[in-house]
C-alpha cells in the first residue's frame, strides 16, 4: 500500500515536472483533453510553449494588439481558437496559413477595422467565424476569400456602412448571417449573391430604409429575415415577392412606418403569401402621418384606403360642384348677353322708326 501511494506521488511530480516544460507560464494546459487555457493571463504576445497537440486554443481576455504572419505553424492541429476580449487591431496577412483543421475562430471584441485579402489564407476547413463588436467599416469581396465552408459568420455590432457585391461570394455553404447592430443604409442587388444554403439572415438594428427589388433572390433556402429596428417606412412589395423558399419568417418590427393605403395594399399582399409569414404583424406601428403616430397598423389597416376613398371623394365633388357652378354662371352671362342684344335690338329699330 505505501509503495502505490509512492508511485502515486513520483508519477504526480513526474508530471508537473513535464508539464511546466512544455506549458507556458500562465496557461492550463490538458494534453489528455488536447485543451491549453491561457486566457485572463496578462499576455501581450502570443505564448511559446503551447502543446503541439493543442486542439482547443483559450487566448481571451488578455492583451493581444496584433497577429503576425504563420503565428500559429507550431499548432496545426487546432480546432478552435478563441482570441475574442483583446486590443487586437491588426491581424496580418498569413496570421492563420497552414491552420487546415481549424472549425472555430472567435476575433470578437477586439478593435479590428480592416480585413485585408490574406486574412483568410489557410482557413479552407473554417466553419464558424467571429467578428462581432469591432470596428469593420467596410466589406468587400476580398475580405472573406477562401472560406468555402464556412456555416456561420457574425459580423454584429460593427460599423459596417457598406457591403460591396459579391462580398460573399466565396460562401457557398453559409447559413447564418449575423449583420446586426452596424450603420447599412441601403441594401443592394447582388450583395447577397451565391448565398444559397444561408438560413438565417440578421439585419436588425441598423439604418435601413431601402431594398432593392431581388436583393434577397439569391436566397432560395432562408427561413429567418429579421429587418427590426431599422428605417424603413415603406416596403418594396417585389423585393419579398422575390422570395421563393418554401417558408420564410419576416421581422419588421421597431421601423417608422409611414400608414397610408399604399403600405395597407402591400401588407395585405405579403399576408396573403402563404410562404411568407410577418411574425410580428401585430406590433407594427405608425410614426407618420402624425394623426396616426404610436397606433398600431393592424388596429388602422382596415381604415387607411377607407379614408383615401373618402378624401377622393370629397376632392371629386368639390371638382364637380365648381364646375358645375362655372357651367351656371356661363349660362347665365350667356342669356344676360343674349338680352343685352336684344334691347339694342330694339332700340336702334325704334330710333329708325321715328325718323
Amino acid at each position: 500500500m505505501m509503495s502505490l501511494l509512492l508511485l502515486l506521488t513520483y508519477l504526480t511530480l513526474v508530471s508537473c515536472s513535464s508539464r511546466s516544460s512544455w506549458c507556458e507560464t500562465g496557461c492550463d494546459c490538458r494534453g489528455e483533453l488536447r485543451f491549453s487555457i491561457c486566457s485572463r493571463a496578462g499576455f501581450t504576445q502570443l505564448p511559446e510553449r503551447i502543446p503541439s497537440i493543442t486542439e482547443l486554443l483559450d487566448l481571451s481576455d488578455n492583451n493581444l494588439t496584433f497577429i503576425l504572419p504563420q503565428s500559429f505553424s507550431n499548432n496545426r492541429k487546432l480546432r478552435v481558437l478563441l482570441l475574442q476580449n483583446n486590443n487586437i487591431s491588426v491581424v496580418h496577412d498569413g496570421a492563420f496559413s497552414y491552420m487546415e483543421f481549424l472549425q472555430k475562430l472567435d476575433l470578437s471584441w477586439n478593435s479590428i477595422s480592416v480585413l485585408t485579402e490574406g486574412f483568410t489564407v489557410g482557413l479552407s476547413l473554417l466553419r464558424e467565424l467571429q467578428l462581432a463588436h469591432n470596428q469593420l467599416l467596410i466589406l468587400d469581396r476580398r475580405c472573406f476569400l477562401h472560406l468555402d465552408a464556412l456555416q456561420r459568420l457574425n459580423l454584429s455590432a460593427n460599423s459596417i456602412r457598406s457591403v460591396q457585391v459579391r462580398s460573399f461570394a466565396s460562401m457557398s455553404s453559409l447559413r447564418q448571417l449575423h449583420l446586426q447592430d452596424n450603420q447599412l443604409t441601403a441594401l443592394h442587388s447582388g450583395i447577397f449573391s451565391m448565398l444559397r444554403s444561408l438560413e438565417v439572415l440578421d439585419l436588425a438594428g441598423n439604418h435601413i430604409s431601402q431594398t432593392e427589388t431581388g436583393v434577397f433572390k439569391p436566397l432560395t433556402s432562408m427561413t429567418l429575415l429579421n429587418l427590426a429596428g431599422n428605417q424603413l417606412s415603406r416596403i418594396d412589395f417585389k423585393s419579398f415577392l422575390s422570395i421563393h423558399t418554401y417558408s420564410t419568417h419576416i421581422l419588421l418590427e421597431g421601423n417608422p412606418w409611414h400608414c397610408d393605403c399604399d403600405l395597407q395594399r402591400v401588407f395585405r399582399k405579403l399576408r396573403s403569401i402563404h410562404r411568407l409569414f410577418l411574425d410580428d404583424y401585430h406590433n407594427l406601428s405608425c410614426r407618420t402621418p402624425p394623426v396616426l403616430r404610436h397606433y398600431r397598423l393592424m388596429d388602422v389597416d382596415a381604415e387607411l384606403c377607407v379614408a383615401e376613398t373618402v378624401t377622393v371623394l370629397i376632392i371629386t365633388i368639390t371638382v364637380l360642384i365648381t364646375v358645375l357652378a362655372a357651367m351656371v354662371m356661363g349660362e347665365r352671362k350667356r342669356k344676360k348677353k343674349k338680352k343685352g342684344l336684344h334691347w339694342t335690338k330694339m332700340f336702334i329699330l325704334k330710333c329708325i322708326i321715328m325718323h
